[in-house]
């Protein structure tokens, strides 16, 4: 007969060993893995926005979702190794940030969910075949602004009223950056503005375009969207400041840097639309379901210090529109 002392460590034991059997059996969290070309410090405040738009769908880090980031800081060509590690990982779904990440996803994994975000048109950059119906794996959002090119134009002539010469600073490897061009071009007819377009596509290159500007007697410049000048936007913003030039922007980012004024899609936004998305997916509609979004925020925003070191006056007018103003 077994003795009471016995019995009490049998039954002990079997409770201890309980809530580790349950926990056991619990489902892994899902998996999503959130790639991008910037670094995560540049990124953290996207990140941040990304996570609040998976709360709004009902999902929170490390509770009921883990997220594994992957940044390759402006190192482009680490991106399908990243990809394929996380697909090896493996994720539930892909929040990539930008074109090339997103090709990179797209490449790894033909079955795997993608929710992209990318400032290039997801149709001639060949990630969709459709906005409204984008069927395989991949949707997302685009928050191409090529059109947003004559309204940066008249935005820019208001605070410099006596330019006529305006330089458009482009990337050539973007797709948004080059239709933008056409767009400026045509606007400036009629604005009685000469176009000086220049294409910078590294760091390097657009330290030769800002010297390139101080001989061509340039008044204002307005640098056209692009992930690469995203990503170097410390640099767009000091290489403005110290060639005193007027300058407009693509998104808020460069003005909370200390550029003088930008117009463009809210890029945080945009993140917390991309998260929606990816918990929508978690929750079981397919990629191909899901219409390309397009943004539905956008932000004026001028930086008066800096408008003040340029001796610029701000029309009230110009300052009445604005979302925001940086003193």
């Amino acid at each position: 007969m077994m003795k009471r002392r016995e019995f009490i460590t049998l039954i002990g034991g079997a409770a201890a060993a309980w809530p580790l059997a349950a926990r056991a059996q619990q489902p892994a969290l899902p998996v999503i893995g959130f790639m991008s070309g910037r670094s995560a410090d540049a990124g953290s405040v996207v990140a941040a926005a990304f996570r609040q738009g998976l709360n709004e769908a009902g999902f929170v880090a490390d509770r009921n979702v883990t997220i594994e980031y992957r940044w390759a800081a402006d190192q482009l060509d680490r991106l399908p190794a990243i990809a394929a590690e996380l697909v090896s990982r493996p994720v539930s779904v892909f929040a990539v940030f930008g074109t090339v990440p997103a090709k990179a996803a797209r490449v790894a994994s033909t079955t795997i969910p993608i929710v992209f975000l990318t400032a290039d048109d997801p149709v001639t950059v060949g990630l969709v075949a459709n906005l409204n119906r984008p069927g395989g794996n991949v949707t997302g959002v685009s928050f191409v602004s090529a059109t947003l090119g004559t309204k940066r134009l008249e935005l820019l002539r208001a605070l410099a009223p006596k330019t006529d010469v305006v330089a458009v600073l482009l990337d050539p490897h973007s797709t948004e950056s080059q239709n933008q061009s056409r767009d400026v071009q045509e606007a400036a007819g009629a604005l009685g503005v000469r176009v000086v377009v220049l294409n910078a596509g590294t760091a390097s290159a657009i330290d030769t375009a800002f010297a390139t500007l101080a001989q061509q007697r340039v008044g204002a410049l307005l640098v056209s969207g692009s992930p690469t000048f995203g990503s170097l936007h410390k640099q767009l913003v000091a290489l403005a400041a110290r060639h005193a030039l007027p300058t407009m922007y693509a998104t808020r980012e460069y003005s909370g840097a200390g550029g003088l004024i930008s117009y463009g899609a809210s890029i945080l936004d945009s993140y917390r639309q991309a998260a929606i998305y990816v918990g929508r997916i978690l929750k079981g509609d397919r990629p191909s379901d899901l219409p390309v979004l397009r943004p539905t925020k956008f932000e004026l925003v001028i930086n008066l210090k800096i408008a003040k070191t340029l001796s610029l006056d701000i029309p009230d007018k110009l300052l009445a529109l604005a979302d925001e103003v940086i003193e």
